[in-house]
């Protein structure tokens, strides 16, 4: 019997661990069983084609929102193409509404319900011998006319489970793609608007074989692993542990972690602070709403002053990028409460901030109780919301908007300089600013054509020009320190005119090259000649003193007041003339003081250098001029 393992990922790098836990289950009493991978992307035809190109017995299908609407059209056409096939779907999309989807799938000959590795071994047993498909509990399966869903089996203990990680065929892709890995399954919350909420209690896999597993991963070139557990740290010792062995064996791979932040314990946050090594650790925290009565409705137990106090302690370290969630359309959260949500944890600047629309997920009891608070929704997967008693579709419409501009402008980190400026000395809130300009963006037709880098520096400036925003020139001097910081390489054209002439530049480069260690002792080993200077940098004088101006929006935001606006600030501190600054090559600036014949009072001089090591980063010195 030959079987076929598919599922459509997301994108390509995504890989999906239910088939490979399907596979390591069942291959020692089916040998032939293969993976079959596609994307959401992928033309249905052509999935179709593949698979009937493999000749399988059975076809199961793992089913999740993003992709069960594809699924469903590719069954469609392979019921037709190759009838004799049986056809298994699993996963959490189809585990909650089984005869739902029979019905409107004929194709479908059996669903998978809960846990899949004993249930769909226990089947395809029964699909190869006496065909008792009464026997299979967790089951979904057609008799004739009739759908019959059989008893749900108790839970698998994880420890009798083979593990997933060891298929050779995995091997040459490790490095290219996503590793997803679980050391637990279930939740301990019960958060009405998530499935994790309707398995009570946590179970774990063993703590050694865990670390076996990924010791196997890193060694064979896993570059990014993410673990798929919807609460890393509820057990605080289990996650110390954890912790403590990726500190100690990670080999420059990246691990992503869900946490609830709120429960941290301090001793974790002092131990992660002192011992992680900077860019290994990415923490995904679900805030979802700051309104408390929202999450009383939704049964989201949340302390958000320990778990502000817990990201910004983990801002502060610097080592650990932060992804916070928002869901708009909870209920009892409506526009304007949304807006302080929205304020209340932009206020912490996370390295990234999705803002998610409320989906109404098969399964869970805010679905249930959807007549209660008016909702609409999507007939269809993603089931997004489209209104409810407190927040009109006119109201989703704009959140959408601003959801657009704050990807491409906050979370894409292509103007970090620019957008902290704006959204802490010109906007009264961060989400003024990205409502206002993403209703602009929507008015000027944006959202239907595509852009270029350039594109969003250019609409931006429109943007803040036409509004009749103070202080351009300083603003658009930290878009120029944004674009030039957005490429690997020397950018071959600019949204602006440049305000140096040939002449000055020649000059300034002549200046730089006789005495690079005025700006760092790496540059002065480097020993670059004029013309290599020439080839690597970039010159630009920007109006105002840029140290005064960064000085303005550094620092940590959650716990302090407003920083006093530019016009209000010192200037900043210059060496005496011709000082040499000793310091390393590292992205940032360092400041130095240029003797004549850079001149100009209060302005600076912007030094942008690339392809100075391995990193391909852009480095920028910030030199005020005398």
């Amino acid at each position: 019997m030959r079987i076929i393992l598919a599922t459509l990922n997301a994108k390509y790098i995504h890989t999906s661990l239910a088939i490979r836990l399907l596979k390591a289950y069942s291959e020692h009493e089916f040998g032939d069983i293969q993976l079959a991978e596609y994307t959401i992307k992928d033309p249905v035809m052509n999935i179709v084609s593949d698979l009937f190109q493999k000749r399988p017995d059975v076809i199961g299908f793992s089913c999740y929102i993003w992709n069960i609407e594809e699924t469903i059209k590719v069954i469609g056409i392979l019921k037709k193409v190759m009838p004799e096939v049986s056809i298994v779907l699993g996963g959490p999309e189809v585990s909650y509404e089984p005869l739902y989807w029979m019905k409107r799938e004929p194709g479908i000959d059996f669903i998978v319900n809960g846990d899949g590795e004993e249930t769909f071994h226990h089947l395809l047993q029964e699909l190869r011998d006496d065909r008792k498909f009464h026997f299979v509990y967790g089951a979904a399966y057609r008799k004739g006319e009739e759908l019959i869903v059989n008893p749900p089996r108790p839970k698998t203990d994880l420890n009798t489970l083979p593990t997933p990680h060891r298929f050779a065929e995995d091997l040459p892709d490790l490095g290219k793609r996503i590793v997803y890995f679980e050391t637990s399954r279930g939740c301990p919350f019960n958060c009405q608007f998530c499935l994790s909420s309707i398995e009570v209690g946590v179970r774990y896999y063993d703590i050694e074989r865990v670390k076996s597993d990924l010791l196997y991963l890193i060694d064979n070139g896993a570059k990014i692993i993410k673990f798929l557990d919807r609460t890393f740290n509820i057990n605080r010792n289990y996650a110390m542990e954890m912790f403590q062995f990726l500190i100690d064996n990670h080999r420059g791979c990246v691990f992503q972690f869900e946490i609830t932040a709120d429960i941290m314990r301090p001793e974790v946050l002092d131990f992660l602070s002192k011992n992680a090594p900077p860019g290994i650790f990415r923490f995904e925290i679900g805030v979802q709403s700051t309104n408390d009565e929202t999450n009383e409705l939704v049964k989201r137990r949340q302390n958000f002053t320990k778990l502000s106090r817990t990201v910004m302690k983990i801002k502060e370290s610097g080592n650990i990028d932060q992804h916070l969630d928002l869901i708009a359309g909870l209920p009892q959260e409506d526009y304007a409460t949304f807006r302080k949500t929205f304020n209340d944890v932009f206020a912490m600047e996370p390295e990234e901030l999705q803002l998610g629309f409320l989906k109404m997920l098969r399964g869970t009891g805010l679905r249930a109780q959807a007549a209660k608070y008016e909702y609409t929704y999507m007939e269809h997967a993603p089931y997004e919301i489209l209104s409810s008693h407190v927040m009109p579709f006119s109201d989703i419409v704009r959140l959408k908007r601003l959801e657009d501009v704050l990807e491409k402008y906050w979370n894409s980190h292509r103007l970090d300089h620019s957008v902290k400026y704006l959204i802490r000395h010109v906007f009264d809130s961060p989400f003024d600013f990205f409502q206002e300009f993403g209703d602009y963006w929507e008015e000027r037709g944006w959202q239907k054509i595509g852009h270029q880098l350039e594109d969003l520096f250019i609409r931006l400036e429109s943007f803040l020009k036409d509004r009749g925003t103070q202080s351009m020139d300083v603003i658009t001097g930290l878009m120029k320190l944004d674009y030039f910081l957005g490429h690997k390489y020397k950018p071959r054209k600019v949204w602006w005119e440049f305000t140096l002439d040939k002449t000055d530049w020649s000059r300034y480069l002549k200046e730089l090259a006789a005495d690079p260690g005025r700006i760092s002792a790496k540059l002065a080993e480097a020993k670059l000649t004029e013309r290599e200077l020439q080839k690597y940098t970039v010159l630009e004088i920007l109006p105002f003193p840029l140290e005064a101006v960064l000085q303005s929006i550094s620092g940590l935001r959650a716990d302090q007041p407003p920083v006093p606006v530019l016009e209000t600030l010192p200037s900043a501190d210059a060496e005496a003339p011709g000082a040499a600054l000793d310091a390393e090559l590292t992205s940032g600036t360092a400041t130095a003081t240029l003797e004549p014949p850079f001149s100009g009072s209060g302005s600076t001089l912007l030094v942008v250098m690339y392809q100075q090591d391995e990193s391909q980063q852009a480095y920028y010195y910030a030199l005020p001029m005398v």
